[in-house]
């Protein structure tokens, strides 16, 4: 699998956080996310989720996207010939897994794909990262029931001692704690869901991610100063 180079963790903290945000359902939803400077839009294929959407009204979201925007597909322990069909009839870019998927599943897909780790306190983050090794990049997010859009942060100390340049964090993240989280741990990327949300699970607020938005830039800003400050 080709696999993008990655910066080293020296270069990070000069270069831009990329931006996902997830479980969009509504085509406004979408052209609003592109507008305001998303890198990758997530589509939710897990069906208890409130933001599940059928492949087919997905197809036609990712045909709103720009070709410098990144559609990926969600799932949770779902067989393979059900994520490769989901992938061709949408036409994703990657795969995210978000359950407990074995190597052996995820090793076998064909394609870059990102390995979610459901984080609890102590989680022996630096060992799952090495065992999901064929993973472009490992999304950090809180332990919860429903595998993800809990709004619940996890304690950020557990992304100690590993490459941040191969993480994306999620988890709780919303244009009040980003800057935190970028200053903190330095990832690759952050993933939102609840923190961009209106009135329910299945409407985004624009105003909250033009705030993310803005929140990840001061955040760069500020990062890349430290860096080539004096």
């Amino acid at each position: 699998m080709a696999v993008a180079a990655r910066p080293k963790s020296g270069e990070h903290g000069a270069m831009r956080t990329r931006i996902k945000f997830c479980g969009l359902v509504r085509p406004e939803d979408v052209d609003a996310a592109v507008r305001v400077g998303a890198d990758a839009i997530g589509f939710v294929f897990y069906g208890p989720s409130p933001r599940y959407l059928d492949p087919a009204e997905a197809k036609a979201l990712r045909q709103r996207l720009p070709s410098f925007v990144r559609a990926v597909g969600l799932f949770v322990n779902a067989p393979l010939d059900e994520i490769r069909r989901c992938r061709e009839t949408v036409g994703l870019d990657l795969i995210q897994f978000h359950g407990d998927e074995a190597p052996a599943l995820t090793d076998a897909l064909g394609g870059p794909f990102w390995k979610a780790h459901r984080v609890v306190p102590g989680y022996p983050l630096g060992a799952e990262m090495a065992r999901h090794g064929r993973a472009e990049f490992h999304l950090l997010d809180s332990r919860s029931a429903g595998y993800g859009g809990s709004g619940q942060t996890f304690d950020w100390a557990v992304a100690d001692g590993v490459d941040p340049a191969r993480l994306i964090v999620s988890g709780g993240i919303a244009a009040d704690n980003v800057g935190a989280a970028i200053a903190r741990i330095g990832p690759f990327a952050v993933d939102t869901s609840t923190g961009i949300e209106g009135e329910s699970a299945r409407i985004k607020d624009v105003s909250r991610m033009e705030a993310f938005v803005a929140a990840v830039r001061a955040a760069d800003g500020l990062r890349a100063a430290r860096v080539t400050g004096p």
